[in-house]
């Protein structure tokens, strides 16, 4: 696995999982939630992803929102919980502003004083991408949100990674997309992008096809290195 870092003009980062911790909405309420909690957490983000590649190739969309309210209302079924509660709505409401990963704002920052572009490229739809990056403290240091909402689709289709290209005027290879999903470094990467696999939980082999990641990294601090 090798990084041609000298073409690299535009770093486009994955949100959820990425730069925000999907699981810091359930970890706010794990007093409540009791031994549960890490299992509902796993599982509303487990149906949060099916559902949208569900819907993508039905070609029935609905926004990312949607499918999070469906997706926890799932996870507290499962758990046999009560939906029609001040707890999950507490839960949905967080959502919208989850923790930042503690290197996020560090390394964005970083790759703005080198003059790189930055960009958000998600799932999410428009206003939860805005209401997440400024609870996080990381929208000065983004050029831009690419949401999925604009082609009423779902990553990883290929359409959405052209999203990048339209709104930057790059070609593919002057992108180094990183995310922690595996899914979604397959999908990059069958694009035609350069691609760093944030491999936050540090257990597992990457093992969706088509293609591996041009570089794995452990977490964000390792970018520099990697640019320079």
């Amino acid at each position: 696995m090798s990084l041609d870092q000298d073409a690299v003009v535009v770093v486009v980062f994955d949100a959820y999982g990425t730069l925000l911790d999907v699981h810091s909405a359930i970890n706010s309420q794990r007093d409540l939630l009791g031994d549960d909690a890490q299992s509902i957490s796993d599982l509303w983000r487990q149906k949060q992803l099916e559902y949208s590649w569900l819907v993508g190739l039905r070609g029935d969309y609905h926004d990312f929102w949607a499918l999070t309210e469906m997706a926890l209302s799932y996870a507290f079924k499962a758990h046999d919980l009560e939906t029609d509660t001040p707890l999950f709505q507490h839960l949905l409401d967080v959502y919208w502003r989850l923790s930042p990963y503690d290197d996020a704002l560090s390394c964005l920052t970083w790759l703005k004083e080198q003059g790189f572009k930055t960009a958000i490229l998600s799932n999410g739809s428009p206003d939860m991408l805005r209401a997440a990056v400024e609870s996080a403290g990381i929208s000065s240091q983004l050029d831009k949100l690419l949401s999925v909402d604009e082609l009423k689709t779902f990553k990883p289709t290929p359409e959405v990674y052209d999203l990048v290209l339209s709104n930057f005027g790059v070609e593919k290879n002057e992108v180094l997309f990183i995310s922690s999903n595996t899914w979604d470094v397959s999908g990059a990467k069958a694009f035609g992008f350069q691609v760093a696999w944030l491999n936050r939980s540090q257990t597992g082999q990457l093992d969706e096809l088509p293609g591996e990641p041009d570089v794995e990294i452990p977490n964000l601090d390792a970018l520099p290195d990697l640019l320079f």
